[in-house]
């Protein structure tokens, strides 16, 4: 079986390296040898010798659990971000009777960051502010709005007048002072 995996085309490359390990071991080769061939250093080859002679072939596959833990699961992940998909609890709408009312007026009026944050702990995801902003920042969410003062909705709002006629001059630009040269003599 060994040797089938050496030629194997889909197997990880880890995994040939060590089935190698094992073939060239078989076959007399030294550790240093063997070493040198592989193009590692003797102390991997040792490793993987040992761990093959205590649990067999299961021995050279890579041990599970290796890594960072993830802190929260996928579907935590998708709260938060159905989270900014939904209107912020604080922010005025329009209601049946052409009256402005919140779901909750003590909640915020958009969703910053914090307030994402604060809301996914009320709703039992551990998660921090800054974790929230890379979920967003790795989905491709926005989470930011658009100053409300920027726009108006009210068709009788006059924006800014158009700036000043261009046949103004512009100001011109001041000469930049330098140390005298010999050149300038």
């Amino acid at each position: 079986m060994a040797h089938g995996l050496t030629r194997a085309l889909k197997a990880p490359r880890d995994l040939v390296l060590r089935v190698r390990i094992v073939e060239l071991s078989w076959s007399g080769q030294t550790v240093p040898a063997i070493a040198d061939e592989l193009r590692c250093s003797p102390t991997t080859v040792r490793r993987w010798l040992h761990r093959f002679n205590r649990l067999g072939l299961d021995g050279l596959e890579d041990l599970g659990g290796q890594g960072r833990k993830r802190q929260i699961t996928e579907s935590e992940r998708s709260r938060i971000i159905g989270l900014v998909r939904q209107p912020a609890p604080g922010r005025l709408t329009v209601q049946a009777d052409d009256q402005l009312a919140a779901a909750d007026e003590s909640g915020p009026p958009e969703w910053t960051l914090d307030a994402l944050a604060a809301e996914a702990q009320r709703l039992a995801i551990e998660v921090g502010r800054s974790q929230v902003r890379q979920i967003l920042l790795a989905e491709g969410v926005r989470w930011r709005r658009t100053r409300s003062w920027a726009r108006s909705k009210d068709l009788d709002f006059e924006g800014k007048a158009p700036g000043s006629s261009s046949s103004t001059p512009a100001r011109p630009k001041a000469r930049r002072l330098s140390a005298r040269t010999s050149s300038d003599r």
